[in-house]
């Protein structure tokens, strides 16, 4: 996690779901540290698709998996 600006901040965290091919990124975007959105993209190489809309649908869906990933790249801002 870093802050772009003083008030922006940006953060990556890379993760494999259990049972899945594809090695992730998500980044999550704030300008207030509060209020986060994502950008969803494949690591290492395209994929599928319908895997990466799944995978999405998943992040939505499933706040306990959301709020992981990105407490995963908040633990990496230097407080």
């Amino acid at each position: 996690m870093r802050r772009e600006d003083e008030k922006n901040f940006v953060g990556n965290t890379v993760f494999r779901a259990e049972g899945e091919k594809s090695v992730y990124e998500i980044t999550f975007m704030s300008k207030n540290g509060k209020d986060w959105d994502y950008s969803l993209h494949f690591t290492e190489q395209s994929g599928d698709e319908e895997e990466l809309l799944r995978m999405d649908e998943l992040l939505e869906n499933d706040d306990d998996m959301y709020n992981q990933l990105l407490d995963a790249a908040l633990e990496a801002y230097p407080a």
